[in-house]
């Protein structure tokens, strides 16, 4: 039944919005094999009823769709003649937009340029401009959709997080220059306004909320990744009713500042649905009314059957790849506990450390739990087992640094833990809330140390040496990490401008299957050359 014109003479416009979706398109867990809820084509099954009830919705996908899964990182290797299966799903589902988020470029931009222009539907954002022309780098950052006849015009503005070149490969966004996300949106908002003359502005923001929405208080360091707070604020002078919120995975529908958001979370696990109902007054469309909505998908949802099929080839191949054996494992690389894992010396966190120092020629390597759920290796390790531990396309930089600069950078990492009330370590709530970012605490190969949480921040690295003897401020290492931390990602700023000695290029998932190749057989072990005390 449509549901758009109600008895009291308005205009109901339905926006539903999908983001961070992160290549989670089939409900499968990836690490296990078994079924999920949270996905795609569970999502497509509540789209589809919402377009019988509402045939003019607008249907957004708020960036971070192309990369997460392993059958992402598998079809990112297809071949050009075949279309990007991820966009063949969006293209049944007849998505009207999409905004680029910062993921979307993790493969480089011959994939991303083969995924939009496989597309049947605009991908937007109004700050990442050609370097060459000072333009819209993937063309006009808006589009406009007629509605009730053509009598209501709304408009739809994308914008994506301007702090991607503080983690992405330069080679991957060479040309490109990020705008500061919160002026661009205002000044392309404005623009529309003068031009297109519309009845509503809804804005999609791959970029998340930097202060406490009720509060207004920070709820990060305040660097410019996440300005969707501040977006609010100014929102009501730019004329923009709706901001459609991502990034940070968070489950959010609100109001702020008078502006309806939404944020639906991540691998599939909400649809953020929005509702604005215009009235006539005086020949003109005018919202009256506004609210925002989470819907979820639960075990009676049918995965949508149009959906399966189109992934269907690409599923199966897939899992084949992710079942190839690589190696062995000799005694115990399982992580039962993150917490026990980032506590001391691990036999998993020293393996990776010996991938990363063979492959770099290093003497020092840092490294971190990547997942939220790691599983470390089990006896046999095949491609999935790799893929669960490392899902991001991450590359490995060495960077020169001095002993004062591996000194802040633990004490930045022993800010993680705080201590519970009997005394044990807890994780530090920032590193939980708003966003997990777990993956932001780094363990260190080729120095001793150890990290005393009973001290006050800033003063807990009560021991740092190399060869038996105190690393002095003066000292100067090479050291091997990912380029996410080798460009200060997660507040490491004091790796930010360091001389770069070598790049290498292989995704850090590639570089474990080739040691297993070349091994066979690894052996668990630990050099115990850390810990930290509580």
């Amino acid at each position: 039944m449509n549901r758009t014109m109600t008895d009291s003479g308005l205009y109901r416009f339905t926006v539903l919005a999908t983001s961070d979706v992160h290549g989670q398109i089939v409900p499968i867990d990836y690490r296990t094999g078994t079924h999920r809820i949270a996905s795609l084509a569970s999502l497509g099954t509540m789209i589809r009823e919402e377009r019988e009830a509402a045939p003019e919705l607008l249907l957004i996908d708020n960036g971070d769709a192309l990369q997460g899964t392993p059958l992402a990182h598998h079809v990112s290797r297809l071949s050009e003649a075949q279309i990007h299966p991820i966009v063949a799903a969006m293209n049944e589902l007849q998505y009207d937009a999409a905004v680029l988020g910062n993921h979307e470029f993790n493969f480089g931009r011959e994939l991303l340029d083969k995924a939009i222009g496989q597309s049947a539907f605009p991908w937007l954002s109004a700050g990442i401009a050609d370097q060459a022309t000072g333009k819209p780098a993937f063309g006009k950052p808006y589009l406009i959709k007629m509605l009730n006849g053509g009598s209501i015009k709304a408009a739809l503005l994308g914008v994506t997080t301007h702090y991607i070149p503080n983690w992405e490969n330069p080679e991957y966004i060479s040309g490109l220059v990020f705008h500061d996300a919160l002026d661009l949106l205002l000044s392309w908002a404005a623009r529309i306004r003068e031009e297109e003359q519309p009845d509503v502005i809804i804005a999609a923001y791959h970029g998340g909320f930097e202060r406490d929405l009720a509060s207004g208080e920070p709820t990060e360091r305040l660097t410019g990744e996440n300005q969707g707070y501040a977006m609010c604020q100014a929102a009501k002078e730019a004329g923009i009713d709706v901001l459609i919120t991502g990034h940070q995975h968070r489950l959010i529908a609100s109001e702020v500042a008078g502006v309806t958001v939404v944020q639906p979370g991540t691998g599939g696990q909400a649809l953020g649905k929005i509702e604005i109902a215009f009235a006539l007054e005086q020949g003109r469309w005018i919202v009256k009314e506004k609210r925002s909505e989470l819907l979820f998908p639960d075990e009676r949802t049918v995965p949508d059957a149009r959906i399966m099929a189109v992934m269907e080839e690409a599923e199966a191949g897939t899992q084949i790849w992710l079942d190839q054996p690589l190696g062995y494992v000799t005694g115990d690389m399982s992580v039962g506990d993150p917490l026990t894992c980032r506590l001391a010396d691990h036999p998993f966190l020293s393996f990776v450390q010996r991938v990363q120092l063979e492959a770099s020629g290093a003497q020092l390597s840092v490294a971190a739990l990547l997942s939220e759920q790691p599983s470390g290796f089990g006896a046999n390790v095949t491609m999935r087992e790799v893929l669960a531990n490392f899902m991001f396309p991450n590359t490995l930089t060495v960077l020169r640094l001095s002993g004062r600069d591996i000194r802040a950078a633990l004490e930045r990492t022993a800010d993680y833990f705080r201590l519970g009330e009997d005394g044990s370590p807890i994780v530090n709530p920032a590193y939980i809330e708003p966003k997990p970012q777990h993956y932001n605490y780094d363990m260190w190969a080729g120095i001793a140390y150890e990290l005393d949480i009973r001290r006050p921040v800033g003063q807990r690295v009560v021991k740092l040496e190399r060869d038996g003897r105190p690393v002095m401020d003066g000292d100067s290492f090479d050291v091997v990490m990912n380029n996410y931390r080798a460009s200060g990602g997660g507040d490491y700023e004091m790796f930010q401008g360091k001389p770069v000695v070598k790049e290498i290029m292989a995704e850090s998932a590639e570089l474990v299957a080739d040691y297993f190749r070349r091994y066979g057989t690894v052996t668990a072990e630990c050099d115990n050359g850390w810990r930290v005390i509580y």
